[in-house]
């Protein structure tokens, strides 16, 4: 029996039950393998003979690049041969910072092969984030765009350097690898348990950890996610997600290559809503999935003018939770219901709103084939609000197998039987998660707990704001209040009026104890991943309660107290 058939049994299940969630989440269990190679025993067996394409770049530029099955697997052949010429052996590890660009795929599945470990690495990484790459990743060999050479000329070392692009002094050419034969043929067997992609989180409350996964857990992992989207064979899914991070394997790499689909990439300089609407329409793009940054500015847009001209059947939200004004703009313009998800670099999708099923507004959804998802209060009880956490008994495939840089850290994640995501949601009656927040984000005012999400989420349904980000503001009386930090769409412009209208709409729609009580229109710090960073927030608004200092279109609630007339 082929070393894959356990996995594409339960991949084959999954796509079988894509719109019947209770059977997908009694019956599926996670197979069982031993010697198993995602690259080998799986993609090619799949690619061979296969024209149908599994890879599709536009972009902005009018070019137009497209590859079959069967390409990127001789392809990677090449350049896995070549790698392995160079010194590349099993277990070495591999730091690779390309943009979406045909050589990312084919240097990943290469080392795969290979049984190299590959560290992603964004294309926005400074030298100093390389250099912590390479000292606590053990990085061998890098393959990078040749832009991006010069940050590597402060690393000294005996590292094989590899460019893709145009040629750069004392690095290989990544084209060296056109000369290589297209057969390949493996050093030995590969473990299932084999480690294949170390991740550096994108660090939004302290140094980035080491996660991390196995020839087994990202790639098998992400049937969950799979399912979650909705992939079936031959869609065009665009995922708008940067390389480097978990995201971008989510669903530029494994969940649309598992169910037989093509990947979709769309390539900008800046985002344009109307320049992608039409990119939608014109290559047919099938899935997309968006963080909710790029759903808050296509909703900007009149989506009603293009309801009956795309081909979308599923739409997806990831990175932050999504606001459901959001969904109800979405659906309201194209009829489709836009699915909110969960997960995190250490894991693939454990919690998700998945196709053809009840959606609850503000819900994430509920968990997903393969993941016992369970709340813990701060006794460590099960509740029906606490911490996220997976239930460690049967341990679930699409976990991470440690934080590589702390056995401390990993102990922590995964105590007393369970790991613990650190993130807070509720569970109703009907077994559908709210998410509450970040367990550091969640804060007291006046002894209520608040969630700044549910309060972000208010926020933005005022026609002015585009973004919003809520902390605690240091207050002598309620301990704290909460503190909003704007952006308003496109076009407004900050007023001592706007505020005004703000501070009375928030009376409107927010209990008194959940009221923003100061708001700020400014930039938010966000990390190089697009994601909030809520700590360097908190970190501002604490200095200013301390001097007493107000920024220049900082407004307290007090400044307008006619607003309690």
């Amino acid at each position: 029996m082929s070393s894959a058939r356990p996995f594409i049994e339960a991949r084959d299940f999954l796509l079988k039950h894509r719109g019947d969630y209770l059977s997908a989440t009694r019956d599926f269990r996670w197979p069982v393998l031993t010697e198993f190679n995602w690259a080998l025993d799986y993609f090619d067996a799949m690619a061979a003979g296969n024209g149908k394409p599994a890879l599709w770049l536009v972009g902005e530029d009018g070019s137009d690049e497209k590859r079959s099955y069967a390409q990127m697997s001789a392809r990677s052949n090449q350049v896995a041969n070549w790698l392995r010429a160079l010194g590349v052996a099993r277990g070495d590890r591999v730091l690779v910072m390309l943009g979406n660009e045909i050589p990312l795929w084919e240097t990943m599945l290469a080392a795969f092969k290979l049984g190299a470990v590959v560290i992603p690495a964004s294309t926005m990484l400074a030298p100093d984030d390389l250099s912590d790459r390479f000292e606590r990743g053990n990085v061998r060999h890098v393959v990078i765009g040749s832009a991006n050479t010069d940050k590597f000329a402060a690393l000294p070392g005996s590292y094989t350097r590899i460019a893709v692009g145009a040629a750069v002094p004392g690095w290989r050419m990544f084209s060296e690898a056109d000369a290589c034969p297209a057969a390949f043929t493996p050093d030995g067997p590969t473990q299932a348990s084999d480690p294949l992609l170390l991740y550096f989180t994108s660090g939004t409350t302290s140094k980035p950890k080491l996660v991390l996964h196995t020839q087994q857990s990202y790639p098998v992992g992400h049937l969950s996610t799979m399912f979650w989207i909705g992939l079936q064979p031959g869609d065009v899914h665009l995922n708008i997600s940067s390389p480097g991070w978990a995201k971008h394997a989510w669903s530029c790499f494994f969940s649309p290559w598992n169910a037989g689909a093509c990947v979709f990439i769309y390539n900008y300089s800046r985002f344009n809503a109307k320049a992608m609407l039409a990119v939608l329409e014109r290559c047919s793009v099938t899935t997309l999935c968006a963080p909710p940054t790029v759903w808050r500015m296509l909703i900007q847009e009149d989506l009603g003018a293009y309801r009956g001209r795309l081909k979308l059947r599923e739409l997806l939200g990831a990175g932050e939770p999504l606001n459901p004004e959001i969904i109800e703009k979405v659906r309201s313009g194209w009829g489709l219901t836009l699915r909110d998800g969960f997960g995190q670099t250490e894991t693939t999708a454990l919690i998700g709103n998945s196709p053809n099923q009840l959606l609850k507004p503000g819900s994430m959804g509920r968990p997903l084939p393969g993941y016992r998802v369970v709340l813990l209060d701060p006794e460590g009880r099960e509740a029906d609000e606490g911490e996220v956490c997976l239930a460690l008994a049967p341990r679930p495939l699409g976990l991470m197998v440690a934080y590589m840089d702390s056995a401390d850290k990993t102990a922590e994640a995964t105590r007393g039987g369970y790991y613990r995501t650190g993130d807070v949601a509720s569970r109703d009656a009907d077994g559908y998660i709210t998410y509450v927040g970040r367990a550091d984000d969640v804060f007291k005012a006046s002894d209520y707990r608040i969630s700044p999400f549910e309060l972000e989420s208010a926020l933005i349904e005022h026609p002015a704001i585009a973004e919003a980000a809520v902390v605690p503001s240091p207050d002598p009386l309620r301990l704290a209040v909460p503190k909003a930090f704007l952006i308003l769409t496109q076009g407004t412009q900050p007023s001592r009026e706007l505020a005004r209208d703000i501070f009375a709409f928030v009376r409107g729609n927010l209990a008194p104890y959940k009221r923003v009580r100061r708001i700020e229109f400014s930039d938010l710090p966000k990390t190089i991943s697009g994601k909030i960073r809520r700590v360097q927030l908190r970190a501002i608004e604490a200095e200013r309660r301390r001097t007493g200092e107000r920024a220049e279109w900082e407004f307290f609630e007090e400044d307008f107290p006619e607003l309690k007339q």
